[in-house]
């Protein structure tokens, strides 16, 4: 069946070797590269989140959300050790289930990478507003800096980093492995000193009631705190330029994610024993939404009365700290996280327009995307459009819907791979694999029950943009995609049947010399 068409791992195989690039990164640098990709808005400003949620129980949260990731992570290590190529959960649904189920993957990676650029602006946002209001005594208007759930009209920082970063991306800015380390170091040590200063100060009154909610709370928080360690995935995506990608992407991978949880953990248990997590209840003792208008109503009357519950932080961390004495500590912290954040804007940018491109060239998107500025070389069609929706959603959302929108996404994506490596154990049961997932048939089914578990506890509207957003792409595939396809066209076909088409390379690396990367389409 022509939905069944699909790009075989020897195909994809062919492609990498025949246009590869530059192997440079190694198990520290692509550990490195996991964390300054986890470690952005999800912890910085998602505490709160869950701790409305969950109340001190966002610790189980952090634990659960982790263990889902990991069992995810080992499914992503055994498929980017036999296809060490750029694409990640898109490219492999191509080789093992097919276009159709490549196109819901990358449809829903658009989701994942769009959606979650604006929770980190808004994030960004908040600390950006904290830090003009404790460091400067400026107290900017409430309506400029919230959006319409939150009692005001729009957010302002959020639209204005959003339209620096879209700038930068035009214009060929990205980061290095180095400016990457180093950034990672500051965020670490950020967070050690927050570790350091709050452990001492927790009180072990300020965890009970433990379960304020009960168990389905501390689920519910788990999906969206499942937010805050969403970017390991891009340590996949760098298989290309990895030295020895069969070793290094899974060190990479379960690294990157063993070490982010056990910062988590030590961070939450701080920020709960030194202020408390408690969430606020409505008249009825009804426990009430995050990122509501109730809630923003309620929180706005406890900062009049001079109060402000964790639940109530928009930079939650630096809250924290100068709760408990550590004011300009608490300052830096939140210029750590106004300095940091708008690199993971980029990254979750920059791999937006990597997917639409890596699309775009495989015929399922229109060509336009996959056009290079003249001057620049990087694809400015598609950060302009990428861009206007990233910019409108941080404009106007909470960051727990966008965080939850953005869930709904990867935990597709997730849930998807887990599948593919199951599968490929059945149908491909000779082929090298360098690094096997131990206990597939225990981890792959963890993993795609954990997937659909925490997707259930979404909220009610998280979960049904997803099936609308993937009713919107597969009325966008059958109108075009269907038609336009590379594989079902045959273009680039190599003998034996098997469509090539060349991976992505980073955007800096086209040089002022070559010419547009657009594969022509036929007719």
């Amino acid at each position: 069946m022509i939905f069944w068409r699909v790009k075989s791992l020897d195909a994809i195989l062919a492609t990498a070797e025949k246009k590869k690039l530059h192997r440079s990164l190694g198990p520290l640098q692509l550990t490195l590269l996991g964390i300054g990709a986890i470690i952005g808005t999800g912890i910085f400003v998602l505490t709160a989140e869950a701790a409305q949620k969950a109340g001190p129980g966002m610790m189980l949260s952090f634990v659960i959300a982790s263990f889902v990731c990991t069992v995810a992570a080992l499914c992503y290590s055994e498929l980017s050790s036999m296809v060490p190529v750029s694409g990640s959960a898109y490219t492999y649904s191509y080789a093992v289930l097919g276009e159709l189920i490549a196109w819901l993957v990358g449809w829903a990676l658009m989701l994942e990478y769009s959606v979650a650029a604006s929770a980190v602006a808004v994030g960004w946002s908040g600390y950006f507003v904290g830090l003009f209001q404790s460091s400067l005594g400026v107290e900017l208007p409430f309506a400029l800096i919230n959006g319409p759930f939150a009692g005001g009209i729009i957010n302002l920082p959020a639209v204005f980093i959003c339209l620096l970063v879209i700038g930068l991306l035009v214009i060929g800015t990205r980061e290095s492995a180095t400016f990457n380390a180093i950034l990672v170091a500051v965020k670490v040590a950020a967070l050690m000193l927050f570790i350091a200063l709050t452990i001492p100060a927790a009180s072990i009154d300020n965890f009970q009631p433990f379960l304020p909610l009960g168990e389905a709370g501390v689920i519910a928080a788990a999906s969206s705190i499942f937010f805050a360690y969403v970017g390991f995935d891009a340590v996949s995506t760098a298989a290309e330029e990895t030295k020895n990608p069969q070793r290094n992407v899974p060190i990479g991978l379960i690294s990157s994610l063993g070490i982010c949880t056990v910062f988590y953990l030590l961070i939450s248990v701080g920020a709960i024993g030194a202020v408390g997590a408690q969430p606020l209840m409505d008249a009825t003792g009804k426990n009430l939404a995050p990122g509501s208008l109730m809630l923003a109503e309620q929180c706005q009357s406890l900062a009049a009365i001079g109060q402000q519950p964790l639940v109530c932080s928009r930079e939650a961390l630096a809250q924290v700290l100068r709760e408990i004495g550590w004011e300009k500590i608490g300052n830096l912290l939140g210029l750590t996280a106004f300095l940091a954040l708008p690199s993971v804007i980029l990254m979750m940018l920059f791999g937006q327009t990597r997917i639409f491109f890596v699309m775009s060239r495989d015929g399922l998107l229109p060509e336009a995307l996959s056009r290079i500025h003249p001057r620049f070389k990087t694809p400015h069609i598609v950060t302009y459009v990428t861009g206007l929706g990233v910019t409108i959603a941080a404009a106007f959302l909470p960051v727990g819907k966008l965080a939850d929108i953005s869930n709904s996404g990867t935990l597709f994506a997730f849930m998807v791979v887990a599948f593919a490596v199951m599968i490929l154990r059945i149908k491909d049961k000779s082929r090298a694999r360098p690094f096997r997932t131990p206990g597939i048939w225990l981890v792959g089914p963890l993993a795609v029950g954990g997937c659909i578990t925490l997707f259930l506890f979404l909220p009610m509207d998280a979960k049904l943009v997803f099936p609308i957003w993937s009713g919107i792409g597969l009325i966008f595939y059958f109108f075009y995609g269907y038609r336009k396809s590379h594989v079902g066209l045959g273009i680039d076909t190599p003998v034996g049947g098997e469509n090539i088409i060349s991976p992505v390379r980073p955007l800096a690396d086209y040089d002022q010399s070559e010419q547009q990367p657009v594969i022509k389409s036929k007719g």
